[in-house]
């Protein structure tokens, strides 16, 4: 690699003190970044060739990047980070309602370049996030219930392997990395670019209704008891934080249907006058709004249980745990699945545990050092999380923020896939140079 060119051949590599390096090993998470000898700022899949091909011969470790939000595996002191935000191209081809994402592509990108055809892609509740890695994750996002997971959609991807190998990855060709990729993670290559289906929504009936549980602690059974009674077309979650001090309960709610029929099925939760009101129809590209989750970079730890039923009692439990004034400030997130969720894609796909009817997710945020309170938070977020195994079927990847040996119990792939994934992360990588964000163990 060279410091002073930038054809596709010789990349440009940035070394340790310079504000390049920094820049594009910066990421989302706060609470630690990658560490490489080199990093490349990839502008075209010739550059990651380059640089996988670099890091092989010389036997060094590799990782890659686009946003930084899931890092959970760092590089330290050694081997080459390819930078891949400057890979953000968007092509919508309106006519086979598709999108070609490349890999440093955020959500954002693709929803405004699919908005201008009334179309939208599966994105996630936060438009920052990079949407090829959150894909590769399985991806649950606005409209899961109606449309399933986002890598049920994906129809093509390019892939770098590790010996420096530039794939197609298709239902017919490469068929088994086909398979792996949609929902197994990136421990196969670096995939460059993908192709997903686009959706035939242009508007929603989004936002979230806010409750003080101090004074509506019944959100908690509404809420539930109201899921199950909801149509596909319905997503929703219930997230529960601190407010200035005040534990708060936040349904967000994301339905593909008319106001009128929105209002409809809301009015049960209305009923219990919510402190704020926020649902209305919008355009998908303001989808955002409906978590309204923070687009500021900071420090945070978590894990996730998929879960067949949720135990109501144990859940107000861990609710009352992460209130206000603990040494930790925790999230708690309760996501709604089935639906569509829990049908197979016609082609087969890596995504486990489809049974699973909510996601519990809880994160702890933490002071961006590496001297954090993050111990702590750990510690909270394995209580809260503890006394599941009943109704568990496992974890999500896309949910999976922190260090591979400081996840929970619940494993994200069943025996059958967890098998099958690893067998070709060996083949493809048998000398174990990838450190993708989320491991397969």
């Amino acid at each position: 690699m060279s410091a002073n060119t930038t054809d596709a051949e010789s990349p440009v590599a940035h070394h340790p003190g310079s504000a390049e390096y920094d820049e594009h090993r910066a990421g989302f998470q706060l609470r630690e970044h990658h560490q490489p000898a080199h990093v490349v700022a990839a502008r075209a899949a010739g550059d990651v060739v380059a640089a996988v091909r670099h890091a092989a011969e010389s036997d060094m470790p590799i990782a890659v990047q686009a946003t930084g939000h899931g890092l959970a595996n760092p590089l330290a002191g050694e081997g080459v980070l390819v930078s891949t935000r400057r890979m953000d191209s968007v092509d919508v081809d309106p006519g086979a309602g598709t999108a070609w994402v490349g890999a440093g592509a955020r959500w954002r990108d693709v929803i405004e370049a699919a908005a201008r055809y009334d179309l939208a892609p599966l994105s996630g509740s936060m438009p920052g996030v990079g949407a090829v890695s959150y894909t590769l994750g399985g991806g649950i996002g606005l409209m899961a219930r109606r449309y399933g997971f986002a890598a049920d959609h994906v129809t093509r991807l390019e892939l770098v392997t590790v010996d420096g190998s530039l794939l197609t990855v298709s239902e017919h060709e490469e068929p088994e990395l086909f398979w792996a990729l949609r929902g197994g993670g990136g421990s196969f290559g670096i995939v460059t670019a993908l192709e997903m289906a686009l959706m035939p929504v242009a508007r929603l009936v989004g936002g979230g209704l806010m409750f003080d549980l101090g004074e509506t602690p019944e959100v908690v059974s509404t809420w539930l008891q109201w899921t199950a009674t909801m149509p596909a077309e319905m997503t929703s979650a219930m997230t529960t934080l601190d407010v200035s001090k005040r534990h708060m309960a936040h349904v967000q709610i994301a339905y593909l249907g008319s106001a009128a029929e929105a209002d409809e099925l809301v009015a049960p939760l209305r009923a219990l006058k919510p402190a704020y009101d926020g649902l209305q129809e919008i355009p998908y590209r303001r989808s955002d709004t409906v978590f309204s989750e923070p687009a500021q970079p900071h420090a945070y730890v978590g894990d996730n249980v998929l879960l067949r039923a949720i135990d109501e009692e144990r859940l107000r439990e861990a609710i009352a745990a992460s209130a206000p004034g603990r040494s930790v400030r925790s999230i708690i997130s309760v996501r709604h699945l089935g639906g569509a969720l829990s049908t197979p894609p016609r082609v087969p796909n890596a995504v486990s545990h489809r049974e699973a009817m909510y996601l519990l997710c809880v994160v702890g945020v933490v002071a961006p050092t590496t001297t954090s309170n993050a111990a702590s938070a750990r510690a909270l977020q394995d209580e809260l999380l503890a006394g599941w195994s009943g109704t568990a079927v496992g974890s999500s990847p896309n949910f999976t923020f922190g260090r591979p040996d400081q996840r929970t119990a619940a494993e994200p792939f069943d025996a059958e896939h967890r098998d099958r994934l690893l067998q070709l992360a060996r083949k493809y990588d048998p000398a174990g140079l990838l450190h993708p964000s989320f491991v397969i163990a």
